[in-house]
């Protein structure tokens, strides 16, 4: 079941990911701060790293990410979500294929900052030894 928002920043959040699902690069960089910040909490996988600003979160790391699925892939579902204020956690599935036809199928869990109404810090937690293995680096 998907998570409902009880706050306008679990709102922001919920909107986000409905966005990124849709994979239109435009749309995704109006959710983020100017100064925003993503950083997957992983070592040694596609994606790994720190990502700011905005613009080099949309164009040099987001870009090249969708690009390993088919378009509009993969599509996420929050499953829980909380928060206290301008801070949002919360629990997803990514699902989408690749281009060669395997199946991504990944759980998440994410730590949001918001500020001034928009993602401002990024947290991601996934099962990196999954990504490695399908991509290849495990």
């Amino acid at each position: 079941m998907a998570a409902v928002a009880k706050t306008l920043q679990e709102q922001t959040v919920l909107d986000f990911f409905r966005i990124l699902s849709s994979g239109e690069l435009e749309a995704i960089r109006a959710t983020l701060h100017p100064d925003a910040e993503w950083r997957p909490m992983v070592q040694n996988i596609p994606g790994a790293g720190v990502h700011h600003p905005r613009d080099y979160i949309v164009d040099q790391f987001l870009a090249p990410v969708r690009g390993m699925f088919v378009p509009g892939d993969p599509k996420t579902t929050v499953h829980r979500i909380l928060s206290s204020g301008d801070y949002v956690m919360c629990e997803s599935h990514a699902l989408g294929k690749l281009p060669d036809g395997r199946i991504y199928d990944n759980h998440y869990a994410w730590a949001f900052e918001l500020k001034d109404g928009l993602v401002w810090r990024i947290r991601e937690y996934m099962d990196s030894h999954y990504i490695a293995t399908l991509f290849g680096g495990g």
